[in-house]
């Protein structure tokens, strides 16, 4: 995958998470209030958002996006597994959650022992 096809990815990502908190803020908040998972939600998004932003800046810096699918797989199973679970409280959900928090891990872990590759990667 090249650089604009990544950008592209990681801005449709900020522009969802964007969209979601929102949502959540506005048109679910009364839903999500009611059924106590509210937090669940906004966790979803900040992590959602904050890893988005990972994305886009591993997506810009280079041709060796160091991390980049780690990022965006913690994405879909951390902050999508919050976002149904919050929706649909169906708490078996929850079980996936840490499975997308070890991706942002092994995402955050390719940054610390990448070394010489690390490098390359922020010229």
């Amino acid at each position: 995958m090249n650089t604009t096809s990544r950008t592209r990815i990681a801005a449709g990502v900020m522009f969802l998470g964007i969209g979601l908190g929102a949502s959540g803020a506005h048109g679910l908040a009364d839903q999500l209030a009611e059924t106590g998972r509210l937090a669940n939600w906004e966790t979803a998004t900040l992590y959602h958002l904050i890893h988005g932003l990972a994305l886009f800046a591993v997506a810009r810096s280079s041709s060796r996006p160091l991390g980049y699918g780690w990022f965006l797989a913690g994405i879909v199973l951390f902050s999508g597994s919050l976002y149904v679970l919050a929706l649909t409280g169906i708490t078996k959900f929850g079980a996936i959650t840490p499975l997308g928090g070890l991706c942002f891990l092994i995402g955050w872990g390719r940054w610390i022992f990448a070394g010489h590759e690390a490098r390359e990667t922020l010229r």
